[in-house]
């Protein structure tokens, strides 16, 4: 989970891991990722609907997105690059997979966020732009049944959070890919309502998300 680390640089022996200011932390920044993630999904499903008739909501996706990759990537953990201990290459390409993997989630974020201002831009027309936005979703979902918690004294619980959220994102991006091709065959299509509609209670369980 976001902020929790099982190394010899921290974690659970030098008791931030499962401790009540290690506990906080994680879930204060799950919460904040919860807040960018309903402000997405509530613009998809705008966008599904086609209710917004202003030109900047467009943008509001990507922004979310791009702020979000960069939350990850200064503040996912405690003692990660660039406000803990670690340095650059121990908290990007050190031996402990959940920084690395919150780090990647991050990076990830930072590259769709840009690719989806630049195709909302206009800069990038082909359709095959409109693919790396659910791509994320998917292994990003695929991703979370193998993140590691180590020791924590919760980690079957967020296991389990973690795992019924991936199989919502691997769901939510399948049906954004669906609903592009759906388009393509010109059939009328409720794929992208069941994308946003998901993206929102993903958003919802990390408001929600306790350890």
């Amino acid at each position: 989970t976001a902020g929790s680390h099982h190394d010899g640089h921290a974690g659970f022996s030098d008791g931030w891991e499962g401790s009540p200011a290690g506990i906080a932390y994680s879930e204060r920044n799950h919460h904040v990722a919860g807040l960018f993630v309903v402000l997405i999904g509530l613009t998809e499903l705008s966008y599904a609907f086609r209710w917004s008739a202003l030109s900047w909501a467009r943008f509001v996706t990507p922004v979310a997105m791009i702020t979000t990759g960069l939350f990850l990537v200064i503040w996912s953990d405690h003692e990660a690059w660039p406000i803990g201990s670690l340095s650059f290459a121990q908290s990007f390409f050190g031996q402990e997979l959940e920084i690395v993997q919150h780090k990647l989630f991050g990076l990830a974020a930072l590259a769709v966020g840009s690719i989806e201002l630049l195709r909302r831009l206009g800069r990038l027309r082909r359709a095959v732009w409109m693919a790396p936005f659910p791509l994320m979703a998917v292994v990003g979902g695929l991703m979370l049944f193998a993140h590691s918690h180590g020791d924590h004294p919760s980690g079957m619980k967020i296991a389990l959070h973690h795992a019924v959220m991936g199989t919502m994102a691997v769901t939510a991006g399948s049906s954004k890919l669906l609903s592009g091709w759906m388009k393509e065959q010109q059939t009328p299509s409720r794929w992208e309502v069941v994308w946003a509609c998901l993206i929102l209670v993903i958003g919802a369980q990390l408001l929600i998300y306790s350890e």
